[in-house]
């Protein structure tokens, strides 16, 4: 929990002190949380609980998002809830934000029946609780940002121009990264020299044309000397606003999404109303949003791989938690029974109560409390919560169980399938990729029981989303961790810019905008993401060869991974792992061999030329080193040490160096030509060396003669 704030109404004695104190307390922080989020994606579970409330690495929703409030110096919390809002009022109540050593001041709900984000905050403008600058999250959020760098320049902007109303928390990941919609693609267009948002845009993948458009007002290319075209940004749903913003909400009953709606119309009428939207881009620290199924994958799993530290299972947020982290991002409560002879994997949670049977083998798999796995179980990528019970021989990949939930003997649950509360599924029966089971109807009622969904003596019956609900398209499988993020045909509509001015050189518009669009890397990332994190983290814990080589097997089954993909993944975390092996002191040589000839097979796996003329997967495994090295220290110098090290361990051949050496790729650019220039040594030796051989073995023959 987040340290208190002190001596907020304290009178300093000088000056200098009485700054200091207006900087850090003047302005009264006011927290709302969006706790209803007015989504369906979540469907069924949150036919019977709030999303707010269900469980990420077996602690709710919630806690994360009320555990940034608190570290970022939050004292007052306005907390507006939808759905449920009685099993919310419950939670919190009993919860420690209630309690006397809360770090917030007053934590108040406020009960809506709004609709949408824009009711509620014309609603909290009309009762006129807000008087200074105040947070807007949603009740999604996982964040470990430290707040006071985004809210110091924010006051500063302020303080010039009270027209600066509010500033968006974004965070830099790269195109393609895991946590990105496939379905949606935002599109920021910022002025870096002042950090100001200038135009947004959602690109919908799923519509009907063929090509996406980007329409930016030529006035604004013509205003601005440089533009960055911000297609790499996450929405971490954080703002921090100004009491203006509320006004703004309620002049416009249009608006009714805080982005699609209020962003773009407050940006494009900026000429009426004159105010400014600011951005804050992070790159270090963690935010996100568990905004669909593949993002409660993906977020689950950074939880768990410790990217969003200190917000980690052992820290045990709530009280009563009582998770160790052991080897392998293990993390267990105390109180669970394994069998001897079950097989726990990396990445894996397991809550207390939980027992799990002979022959059961589980890998990055969250189990919650009291659950019973039988014998011969497996369970590979799933999300188990409490009280479940899974019978012998039963298979679980990639889907998301609720409480309270019981599989028969040997059922096959497959990847993207979801099995709300207390649903019951009867021996041997096959629950398709993306199903959904309830027990529950939106009217709160109970279902009859199909049985042909779960089997005889089953409870449940396959709930199908309306088609005029918010079904994300993201949300197809849960067991696809990567949010590819495509804009594939998005282009720059030629009839907004056909006046662009010349005082915008092709120079500089190359320099500053960001909008490479092409998404041919982006189909292997999910695979690439995961797999290298996981070889990674092996080797930094000294896990063995064949513990490895399983994991990859594993993950390249569930994401039906190629031999190029595998060979990527192997070659970026080796290099990663030498390259800190180095800056610690070790020589390039003395590192190279020590990675390499620890995980021989992990390589030699990947490999399946060998009696072929043809060494098209050696070949490849070099250039994925000599590409993966253009962009490190040394590169050159390593590829140099590498290219003899396989040599030595036998795992590429003579002709093979030869090959690559010859390959156009390998000489396609100057930065390929310059990292492999001290391995031409090396090639050159092994070709004089064959010359060599072949004059001996003619002599030879000539002797015989």
């Amino acid at each position: 929990m987040g340290p208190k704030q002190k001596g907020g109404g304290s009178k300093s004695r000088g000056n200098a002190t009485e700054e200091v104190e207006e900087t850090l307390q003047a302005v009264f922080l006011v927290e709302q949380v969006l706790a209803d989020t007015f989504e369906t994606r979540f469907e069924p579970f949150t036919l019977d609980k709030p999303r707010c409330l269900l469980p990420l690495a077996n602690t709710p929703l919630i806690e994360y998002t009320l555990e940034f409030l608190a570290n970022a110096g939050v004292e007052d919390v306005f907390l507006y809830a939808g759905a449920h809002s009685d099993q919310l009022e419950r939670y919190i109540n009993a919860s420690k934000w209630k309690a006397s050593s809360s770090p917030f001041k007053q934590l108040s709900f406020l009960k809506s029946v709004s609709s949408s984000v824009g009711e509620v905050m014309r609603d909290l403008d009309s009762k006129h609780l807000i008087t200074g600058d105040f947070l807007v999250v949603s009740g999604d959020v996982i964040s470990n940002l430290p707040i006071e760098a985004a809210l110091t320049k924010h006051r500063a902007r302020r303080e010039a121009d009270k027209n600066a109303i509010m500033t968006m928390v974004l965070r830099e990941a790269g195109r393609n990264h895991r946590t990105k919609s496939t379905s949606i693609s935002p599109v920021f267009v910022i002025d870096p020299t002042k950090d100001r948002c200038l135009h947004y845009e959602e690109i919908d993948h799923h519509s009907e044309e063929s090509h996406a458009r980007l329409n930016i007002d030529a006035e604004i290319l013509l205003t601005h000397a440089e533009l960055d075209i911000r297609q790499d940004l996450i929405d971490c749903s954080i703002d921090i606003c100004t009491p203006d913003v509320l006004g703004l909400w309620s002049d416009s009953f249009d608006y009714q999404s805080p982005r699609k709606h209020y962003l773009f119309g407050v940006l494009k009428d900026y000429e009426l109303n004159g105010k400014t939207i600011h951005t804050h881009i992070i790159k270090d620290a963690y935010a996100g949003r568990v905004r669909n199924l593949k993002a409660y994958d993906s977020i689950s799993k950074d939880i768990i791989s410790r990217w969003t530290y200190p917000l980690c299972p052992d820290t045990n947020l709530l009280p009563g938690h009582t998770y160790d982290l052991r080897k392998g991002s293990l993390y267990q409560e105390q109180g669970v029974f394994l069998a001897r002879s079950c097989v726990i994997g990396r990445r894996t949670v397991i809550g207390r109560g939980t027992s799990i049977g002979d022959r059961t083998t589980v890998h990055s798999t969250t189990l919650g409390r009291n659950c019973k796995i039988g014998r011969n179980v497996k369970l590979e990528g799933a999300y188990i919560w409490d009280n479940v019970v899974v019978g012998d021989g039963s298979d679980i990949r990639g889907a998301i169980i609720a409480d309270g939930v019981v599989i028969g003997k040997n059922c096959t649950v497959q990847a993207g399938a979801l099995l709300s509360y207390n649903v019951k599924i009867a021996d041997s029966v096959n629950v398709s990729s993306g199903k959904r089971i309830s027990k529950s109807k939106r009217d709160g009622s109970s279902a009859p029981t199909e049985v042909d969904v779960v089997g005889e003596g089953g409870e449940g019956y396959e709930f199908i989303q309306g088609e005029d609900e918010d079904d994300d398209p993201d949300d197809v499988s849960v067991a696809s961790s990567g949010l590819v993020y495509r804009m594939p045909g998005l282009s720059l509509s030629s009839a907004s810019i056909s006046t662009l001015s010349s005082e915008l050189s092709e120079g500089s518009w190359g320099r500053s905008a960001r909008s490479s669009f092409s998404d041919s890397a982006e189909r292997d990332d999910n695979f690439n993401a995961d797999a290298t994190g996981s070889v990674l983290e092996s080797l930094r814990e000294g896990v063995s060869a064949d513990v490895v080589q399983l994991e990859l097997v594993s993950l390249r089954m569930t994401a039906n991974a190629s031999d190029t993909q595998v060979r990527r993944a192997i070659v970026t975390s080796f290099m990663q792992y030498i390259e800190e092996l180095m800056a610690k002191g070790k020589g390039a040589s003395q590192a190279i061999h020590q990675v390499f000839s620890q995980y021989t097979e992990v390589v030699d796996r990947t490999l399946f030329d060998r009696n072929k003329d043809d060494k098209k997967d050696q070949v490849d495994l070099l250039l994925q080193l000599q590409q993966d090295l253009i962009s490190r220290e040394k590169g050159d110098t390593v590829l140099l040490f590498t290219a003899k090290e396989l040599y030595e361990l036998e795992l590429v051949d003579e002709e093979a160096y030869e090959q690559w050496w010859n390959d156009e790729r390998s000489s396609e650019s100057e930065e390929m030509k310059k990292v492999r220039g001290q391995a031409q040594q090396f090639v050159q030796w092994l070709a004089d060396a064959e010359e060599e051989e072949s004059s001996e073995e003619e002599e030879e023959e000539s002797d015989e003669e």
